[in-house]
């Protein structure tokens, strides 16, 4: 099964919406840090969420990915679809 890594998000944020300090900032744990305090805001998490449907083929619904407030969230989220996306095709 695909699975959406915190590199694969990092760099999806980077594409989608350009580099915050904070993403290479190796003193955090930027899994629980909100994307408002990474330097991402709404926009910016709408972008990397079509960057990332694209990257894996899978549609994520917009209202449930804007209320997702950290990375952790995000990945657990993506990731959840993506195994449901996978269980589909193999049914």
């Amino acid at each position: 099964m695909k699975e959406l890594t915190l590199d694969g998000l990092k760099d999806a944020l980077r594409t989608a919406a350009g580099e915050a300090e904070t993403l290479e900032d190796g003193s955090i744990d930027l899994l629980e840090v909100p994307f408002s305090d990474l330097g991402y805001d709404s926009l910016a998490v709408m972008e990397t969420t079509a960057q990332v449907e694209r990257m894996f083929g899978v549609e994520l619904p917009e209202e449930e990915t804007a209320e997702l407030e950290t990375p952790r969230e995000y990945l657990e989220f993506v990731n959840a679809r993506l195994g449901q996306s996978a269980q589909g095709q193999n049914a």
